[in-house]
């Protein structure tokens, strides 16, 4: 199985490039990005995954405009070639590693067209490892790096086209093992004794400095993971440093949300974070503009999941109105919302991610899918 990646210095095993390292079908490597302007007339995200042991690539544009969601999904056969990705009408091309990366989408049936480079303004940072067991079973365990940068180009939903220009954007790449495609056969999985996730992510752009914070917590607010950092922000991209440097890691974080009554989605929140020499970092956030649903790039989402086999190439279209949506089904609590940050006299912009699936004692959630009271 030699490819044309193979004749590169980049071997991690005695397989060939196109052969994983291990046969867990749910191994995968996967391209995140999210953009948006400063007044959130709009935000679009893109995924873009591979599956190589259930032979699946699948491809996700989606876009908010004011109050409507729009979504473009495509999944084909994975190509044995890592150099080829490209689903249908929908391409990620990296123009150079780790400073510009586009995506393209083709004119297409579905008319959701566009044409976007993302350009880094800070080095690649790596986050801390996700690992999750399932009754002793190995059920995620995934690298991810995430990257502050900004966007040019244009996007189109039915003709209208929107102009792009260093509007704010930040991206991750993740890989490793973690829960996609169809669900496996036999008994099914135990997930502890008190099923649930809570998971809340928030990447900001301050200008010249960036904060990256993600946390999972147990359902009585404990954390089971967390981490955060803040790290510089470069005008230049030459400037950015080959190897990641002057992070500032944060020894004491905590943050807290206040849910929006009668749904799973934030208000506001707080982030409180101290380094090492007890220097305090408090920072505020108030979502702006509608919400955007993560259905709309595969997550939770019931015919276009991650890495389901579809054929040999499917595309789709699907719009919502936010204004009509539940907010407490299950495919729409997973979301993101752009937000206004002030840290001391600094004010940024990023994303608000929160996912909250069942009970957790300090947001007031009792039950599977209630809303805050």
């Amino acid at each position: 199985m030699i490819t044309s990646f193979d004749d590169y210095c980049i071997h991690q095993t005695a397989q060939p490039i196109a052969q994983p390292s291990q046969s867990d079908r749910n191994f995968y490597d996967r391209y995140w990005f999210n953009g948006f302007d400063a007044d959130a007339c709009f935000m679009f995200e893109i995924g873009f995954g591979l599956y190589p042991n259930r032979r699946v690539m699948d491809g996700h544009f989606s876009v908010t405009i004011g109050c409507r969601q729009f979504a473009f999904h495509a999944s084909r056969r994975a190509p044995k070639e890592r150099a080829d990705t490209a689903v249908g009408p929908l391409r990620v091309e990296v123009i150079e590693p780790l400073r510009q990366v586009r995506v393209v989408l083709e004119p297409n049936e579905h008319h959701i067209e566009c044409d976007l480079v993302f350009t880094a303004a800070s080095a690649p940072h790596e986050e801390p490892p996700n690992v999750m067991y399932d009754d002793g079973h190995l059920i995620m365990h995934t690298s991810r790096f995430t990257q502050m940068g900004y966007w040019s180009g244009y996007f189109s939903v039915d003709g209208q086209r929107f102009e792009v220009s260093d509007d704010y954007g930040t991206r991750d790449k993740s890989w490793g093992v973690r829960p996609v495609g169809e669900p496996p056969g036999g008994a099914p999985g135990l997930m502890n004794a008190e099923p649930g996730v809570y998971w809340v992510w928030c990447p900001l752009n301050f200008g010249d400095v960036c904060t990256h914070f993600g946390t999972f917590e147990d359902r009585d607010g404990k954390p089971t993971q967390v981490s955060a950092d803040l790290l510089p922000l470069y005008d230049d991209v030459a400037a950015i440093p080959a190897q990641e440097s002057g992070v500032v890691p944060m020894r004491d974080i905590s943050h807290q949300i206040q849910w929006v009554p009668g749904t799973r989605r934030a208000a506001g929140a707080q982030l409180r974070l101290h380094d090492a020499s007890g220097r305090a970092y408090d920072i505020a956030l108030a979502p702006v503009g509608c919400v955007h649903y993560m259905l709309g790039i595969g997550y939770n989402h019931a015919q276009w999941g991650h890495g389901c086999w579809k054929g040999e190439l499917a595309t789709a279209r699907e719009e919502w109105d936010l204004t009509a949506v539940n907010p407490l089904e299950y495919p729409f609590i997973h979301n993101h919302q752009i937000v206004r940050a002030a840290m001391g006299d600094r004010i940024g912009f990023g994303v608000l991610e929160t996912i909250v699936i069942g009970r957790h004692a300090p947001s007031g959630f009792k039950d599977f899918f209630d809303g805050a009271p």
